[in-house]
């Protein structure tokens, strides 16, 4: 977000402050409709996907919101039908008019856009049918799979090359410019996200019944839309049927929210981008010492970048009404590695926890000859973080800053499990409770820094060479 969107942003709060509060859900919701077209790339390469892209979340949404109702099979309620209807709508309006308006990119021929919801609906009734007649849960794990095809697909420069190769050419645009920018979808990330966690609450019966208005705002809530945090459904939708009125206590809130994540986000962070951790300055590092400066900027940079934005989110969605869950809180000063995960970006590990960690934990313990219980841990671990590495994109040095990350959890939990009475005992000393408090700070922040030399650097065999040079080996 610009200062621009996040002034607009904060602004339209006002707005929906004077608007009686029976509309003020349906005030959100065409607010997040504009914001989802908004915020695409002003001079993305392909145009027509600065429409085509937010429009596919739409489908995505509708169709995910089908398949999640309790039952299949009763009718559209009047507020369901409405909000189909206002949706085609103004996805018909954006391909109409939205590029005069300054608010979409170009869309295709106004009938090719009438004829895709056309084919919206009619895929519709297929799902709904085919989830009465057959098994909702295989048509789940379909969506599913789909939504992890498309992620492999977008966060893999080979295939996203090969694909924005492919609509080059069907465009008629140089091939030899196809590039990971071309597909610049803004919000899918994210989007991703809370659609798995709806589907895979209705496969387990834990997902509330919601409304496609509430349903829709929850998965495009646009203070949260490109960078998180990741709220769950049945905490939004209690928010969302409130929507209290804007009073002077929660505008001081927020505001002083928004203020502190620019103050991180564009003061801070982006100072600290200039001496942070990336291949050149690895290059041009003359000492160890200097080397460690410059992880040390980048460790601190992610988290006021990070924090910043999710800090500014939070602010705008108090201005609203809605108190998205808190994301950082103060992670590098946590005195080991699983409660560093529990503060760092902890709306997406919690996320992780309960769609990767515990289902891995649950097939592997209900097998017939169960693995011992150090496998059991280690292998949940390694898989819970490498998917959230592969989930910045699919690469090698990802893949091993998961595999950084999953290992230390492993030692921690093998360290923990052995050392409870060391710390019970801790309780009667005060003094020495503070030291191995702050010895543990110290151990896990320079854990989590070396880890983010994976995370900067875009080769494995540069990253290997940058930590053995940080130790004094081969200077």
């Amino acid at each position: 977000m610009t200062l621009l969107t996040i002034l607009i942003f904060a602004l339209g709060a006002l707005v929906v402050r004077a608007i009686p509060v029976r509309w003020r859900g349906w005030a959100l919701l065409m607010g997040s409709l504009m914001a989802i077209y908004w915020l695409q790339p002003e001079r993305a390469p392909l145009r027509p996907l600065g429409f085509i892209l937010p429009t596919l979340v739409l489908a995505a949404a509708f169709l995910a919101w089908l398949l999640t109702r309790p039952d299949l099979s009763a009718p559209l309620s009047r507020d369901d039908a409405l909000t189909g209807m206002i949706l085609g709508g103004w996805v018909i309006l954006m391909a109409a008019v939205g590029e005069g308006l300054r608010l979409a990119a170009p869309a295709p021929p106004i009938l090719q856009v009438i004829l895709g919801l056309g084919g919206v609906g009619l895929l519709a009734m297929c799902l709904v049918r085919g989830a009465v007649a057959v098994n909702r849960n295989v048509l789940l794990w379909l969506f599913i799979g789909g939504i992890v095809a498309v992620f492999v697909v977008l966060k893999s420069d080979p295939l996203a090359t090969l694909l924005a190769a492919s609509l080059r050419a069907a465009g008629e645009r140089p091939l030899t410019l196809a590039g990971v920018g071309d597909l610049g979808w803004i919000g899918f990330s994210y989007v991703a996200f809370r659609l798995i966690h709806t589907l895979r609450d209705r496969q387990m019966g834990k997902l509330p019944a919601l409304s496609l208005r509430e349903y829709l705002t929850y998965l495009i809530f646009f203070p949260a839309y490109t960078a998180g945090p990741i709220d769950r459904a049945e905490r939004f939708a209690k928010d969302y049927r409130a929507l209290p009125p804007l009073d002077a206590p929660r505008f001081i809130e927020g505001v002083g929210r928004i203020v502190v994540g620019l103050l991180k986000k564009f003061v801070i962070a982006d100072s600290l981008a200039v001496i942070a951790l990336n291949a050149t300055l690895a290059e041009q590092a003359q000492r160890p010492l200097h080397l460690w400066l410059i992880v040390y900027a980048y460790a601190f940079r992610l988290f006021f970048d990070f924090s910043g934005y999710s800090d500014i989110a939070i602010g705008i969605a108090r201005l609203y009404g809605v108190a998205l869950p808190e994301n950082f809180t103060q992670p590098y000063l946590k005195s080991n590695i699983t409660q560093f995960w529990q503060s760092w970006h902890a709306t997406l590990s919690t996320w992780a926890r309960f769609y990767v960690f515990m289902p891995v934990s649950r097939f592997m313990l209900t097998r017939k000859r169960k693995p011992a219980p150090e496998v059991v841990v280690l292998t949940a671990h390694l898989t819970t973080m490498i998917v959230i590495g592969l989930w910045h994109g699919i690469t090698v040095n990802f893949f091993l800053w998961g595999v950084w990350h999953g290992v230390a959890l492993f030692i921690h939990k093998l360290y923990s499990d052995r050392t409870r009475g060391f710390y019970q005992r801790l309780a009667d000393r005060p003094l020495r409770r503070r030291l191995v408090y702050a010895a543990g700070v110290l151990l896990t922040f320079h854990v989590v820094a070396l880890g983010w030399v994976w995370f900067a650097l875009p080769q494995a065999a540069h990253s290997l060479q940058t930590l053995g040079r940080l130790v004094g080996i081969g200077w």
